[in-house]
């Protein structure tokens, strides 16, 4: 990519922009602002649902758009609203729980609605209450009649990588799975809907192209992004597999590892 200022910056949240204390820095927020000071689009591309977004938005101070649940749904940040969602649909969701049960019977499954989130009585049993989780405890059919925006699947004792991997072989022409937490939780969104495709579509609406994009993250779910901007950047911490594909890598999220890049992309002063 030619050394010139980026017209758009994608970034991931948690693990990237997000400390591990769950906070984002001044030094961070200063940074983004360069951004849309600069006259570049800032777009927060996360795995995280829209009801997951409010404090994200007031820290950033309401500034541009989000790609939210892994492509599935675009969010103003400046409203606090959704502007569009790709949802799976109910049949669709019912034949991969279907399947996935067959492949690791202790599977225990969610789903992200455009106006809520359900999951299952057992559903990562023993780490959050009912109240924490934001949602409320549907099973059987009720969990799988409605379309979502985000099916999700908790095994309690296996590593995310190679369960996703039988996922991926079990149920990857209904939908799309990835993971981003470093634990055995898988997400899965419409077939053919990730954060790249997403990104692809926001960027053509704005007539630029993915070599005028600079773009941030962490996990597998970032991935399909990292691939497709024309730069991108690994933060430290990240998983062996985005290191690997990136660009360029820079500090981890706890060290202002995203700031410092957009300091130098964006130079004030």
């Amino acid at each position: 990519m030619a050394a010139r200022t980026p017209r758009l910056i994608a970034t991931d949240l948690d693990g990237t922009i997000v400390r591990s204390d769950g906070t984002v820095s001044d030094r961070t927020v200063e940074a983004l602002g360069r951004v849309e000071r600069a006259g570049a689009t800032l777009v927060m591309v996360t795995g995280r649902p829209p009801r997951w977004m409010h404090e994200i938005a007031e820290a950033v101070g309401h500034r541009g758009v989000a790609i939210c649940a892994n492509g599935a749904v675009r969010y103003d940040l400046h409203t606090e609203s959704v502007l569009a969602a790709k949802l799976i649909e109910p049949e669709v969701i019912a034949k991969v729980v279907e399947r996935l049960r067959a492949v690791e019977p202790e599977f225990r499954f969610a789903v992200e609605y455009p106006d809520g989130f359900g999951f299952e009585a057992r559903y990562n049993l023993g780490r959050w209450d009912a109240d924490a989780l934001g949602g409320r405890p549907v099973d059987g059919e009720g969990l799988i009649s409605r379309p979502g925006t985000k099916l999700l699947a908790f095994h309690p004792e296996r590593e995310p990588d190679g369960l996703a991997r039988r996922a991926m072989e079990a149920v990857g022409d209904l939908v799309t799975v990835t993971h981003s937490s470093g634990r055995g939780l898988l997400e899965m969104s419409a077939h053919g809907v990730t954060k790249a495709t997403a990104l692809a579509e926001f960027v053509a609406d704005l007539g630029l192209a993915a070599d005028h994009v600079v773009a941030f993250g962490d996990m597998p779910n970032d991935l399909p992004m990292l691939t497709w901007a024309g730069r991108s950047f690994g933060v430290a911490n990240a998983h062996p597999d985005v290191l690997a594909a990136v660009t360029d890598t820079t500090d981890s999220n706890d060290e202002d590892g995203v700031a410092s890049v957009l300091e130098r992309l964006f130079p004030e002063g």
